[in-house]
This record gives C-alpha cells, structure tokens and sequence, in this order.
C-alpha cells in the first residue's frame, strides 16, 4: 500500500543501479514516479564509430527497464550537445528545456523534485523548483561535488547556486559531506549511502556459478568490476597480481568492465605477460554481476578515488571479502577487518600484500553478509523518505 498521494519528479543521467535502485525501493511510497532521463542523441550515432568510448552514455546503456515498478514511468531528456569539458556548462539550459517540454507535453504533476547529480540535473531541478514552487532535493554523487565546484569560480558559483536552492542535499558518502562543507551552503545535508537489490546480490553456490560462467574450479579469484578509466586504477591492479604470481600460481584476475583505457589494459597484460593470470571481460549486465561475485574468492577496488563503490557492498552481499584503495569512500565502508582490508590508492606492492593476505585469510562470511544488510535498498529507502518529510 503506498503511504501517499505524492507525485515525484526525478532528474536523472541514467536509470540504472545507483540511480535506478533507489527510486525504484521509494516508489512504493508514491503514487507516481516520473523518471526523465538526460540522453545525449549524439551517442545514438557516436556508439557505432567508437562502442568503447561512447556506449555508456547512449540509451542502450543509460535505460535499464528490468523489473520496473509499474508506478515508475520513463522519459529520455534529448538533450544535444557535444561531449567535451569545455561544453558541458552549457548541457545544464539544454537540458532544462528538454525535460520542461516533457512536463508539459504528458501534462505532469508533481509535488516533490529529486535530481540525482548536482550538474545539469540539479541545475534542471532548482529551475523547476523555483518555476512550480516544488520541494526540491538534490543528490550529490561524486565527481560532482568533489571535483567539478572546484575547478573554477564558476563552477563553484553554479553548484553553489544548486545546492543553496535545494530544501535538502543527500550525498553518499561523509567525504562528499566534507567537500559540500568547503563551499559556501546553507541547506541541510544528510549522508545516504547508496544501496544493493536484494533480489539480485546474495550467496549462491560458487562451484555452480563457476561452471556457468565457464571459469576454472582450481584457482583463487580474484574479481574487480568497473569503468575502464585512469581513476579505477586497474593498471595498479594488474601490476600487483605480477606480484601476487610470483609467491602462487594458482590465480586469476577478472576485470569486468569498458571504456577508454581497455587498449592500455590490454598492452599492459601483454607486456608484463600476465595473459594466464589476467583477463579483461567486457561489460555485464547488472543482474550478471551476482555470479561473477558469488564466483570469485575475493572482490578489489583499486580505485584512485571513489566517491562510495556500490559494487564492494554487492560483494559483500554474496559473501566475498573485499580489499579496496582508501579512495574517499572504501574507507567509510569498510569499518573493520571482518569484512575487508584497505591499502593506500596506486600502491601495487601494498595492494599486492593484501591481496596476497585477503586470499589466505580464513574468513567469517556471515560477519560480511551480515554487515551488508545495512545497506539493502530497503533501509537505503527510509533514508529517504526521512528526509522527503522533512521538506513536504
């Protein structure tokens, strides 16, 4: 039964995993979930020249459909314009018109706004607020709020504008609280990690997941899943395994993901001849990843900075002890040594010890599982709706 009559408008970049889990556990609680998703149609052509580099911002990629709530409706936010730094302060105008049009093309009605991203889908969302005189709450991420207010005074003066337009600012993680604090905002901000599908992230039988997936019985696993971009560092990843290789050969290394530092990835394999140890997987799909987890002995995130790293609590949610980089966000996840060990970011000696220790290291795994169930979609949802009374 949904607890009211409320309408709520959601901007997003994407409807999928961290923006598509938690408007789906909320959706209970409304009447309506409108969902406009910025698209780029651009990429509709560009993902043929370079699937690499542009799939992962067409619609393919950006719309996840599977198992959507029948209150939750979808609506790409053509937004034109080229996909280069220096444009994207302009994205937020285009942006705004695109998603207005749809407002009152499907004659919308709503009494709650919810941007995901500070830039352009907050931009979008304080307009709004201010134009319909709407509650409005904004999410900050990651890039976008540790990065893009301070590369300039005007980035700053725009992200600024967005969060002191907001009733309330969520974020993810207390070290995007700590970047919000250095700039000049007054609207509350509340830390709301984001959450794992419970449906999907759970133990299975790791020999049977093996054999599905076709990987070897006889080996330790060592699983890693993310964007191929410098800041994941997986090149420090793959250099530590040639450390780990070294004490035992009874290894392997997965890397699931795409994007632009494949080719380097691949280079680097080869040249270090880690092929028998290390093999680069294309994407998978979100519901996928739970045999790949439920496979592996132990889950690693190399990244350089992370803003929280949904994927090592979907890790932990299958059981798999975790060793990750202290990014900004590990670290406020991975509290104690029960459930993961941390190491400093683009160290592959250090990463290799731990992932060396991690391996020999006999495990409690209801501890981890245990620890995982605080951020089920479920508690992530009553964050929220906390957070939507205050302001309504």
């Amino acid at each position: 039964m949904r607890e009211t009559e409320t309408n709520l408008l959601a901007i997003t970049h994407t409807y999928r995993t961290f923006q598509k889990d938690p408007l789906e556990s909320i959706a209970p609680y409304f009447s309506n979930v409108y969902v406009c998703i910025r698209s780029n149609p651009a990429m509709e052509i560009l993902k043929h020249v370079n699937r690499n580099k542009y799939y992962k911002n067409s619609l393919d990629y950006k719309i996840d459909l599977s198992n959507k709530p029948e209150n939750c409706h979808i609506y790409p936010s053509p937004t034109l314009y080229v996909p280069i730094e220096s444009c994207y302060k302009s994205v937020g105008r285009k942006h705004l018109t695109a998603v207005t049009r749809i407002i009152k093309r499907n004659n919308l009605r709503f009494q709650l706004i919810h941007a995901h991203f500070t830039w352009s889908a907050g931009y979008v969302g304080a307009c709004l607020k201010e134009e319909y005189d709407t509650p409005f709450v904004v999410t900050a991420h990651g890039y976008d709020i540790y990065s893009l207010p301070f590369r300039d005074a005007d980035w700053k003066s725009r992200i600024e504008h967005v969060l002191n337009t907001a009733d309330a600012i969520t974020t993810v993680s207390n070290s995007n609280r700590e970047c919000i604090e250095r700039l000049n905002v007054a609207t509350p901000v509340f830390v709301i990690p984001n959450g794992y599908n419970e449906a999907i992230f759970y133990p299975k039988d790791s020999a049977g997941c093996r054999r599905s997936l076709g990987l070897p019985l006889d080996k330790k696993i060592i699983l890693s899943v993310g964007n191929f971009s410098p800041i994941k560092g997986h090149k420090y990843l793959i250099s530590a395994v040639k450390e780990v290789a070294k004490h035992q050969n009874d290894i392997l290394c997965i890397i699931i993901g795409s994007g632009q530092t494949f080719q380097s990835l691949e280079r680097q394999i080869k040249s270090e001849q880690l092929e028998q140890y290390v093999r680069l997987v294309d994407r998978k799909p979100h519901g996928e990843l739970s045999l790949w987890m439920n496979a592996c002995d132990i889950f690693v995130l190399p990244s350089v900075r992370e803003s929280f790293g949904l994927v090592q609590i979907e890790a932990m949610a299958c059981g798999k002890p975790v060793v990750a980089t202290r990014n900004g966000g590990s670290e406020e996840i991975i509290v104690s040594q029960d459930c993961g060990l941390l190491v400093e970011p683009k160290n592959s000696h250090e990463l290799a010890e731990q992932i060396n220790t991690a391996l020999n290291k006999k495990w409690e795994f209801q501890k981890i599982l245990e620890y995982s169930h605080a951020f089920s979609l479920e508690e992530i949802a009553k964050g929220y709706m906390k957070v939507y009374e205050k302001i309504l």
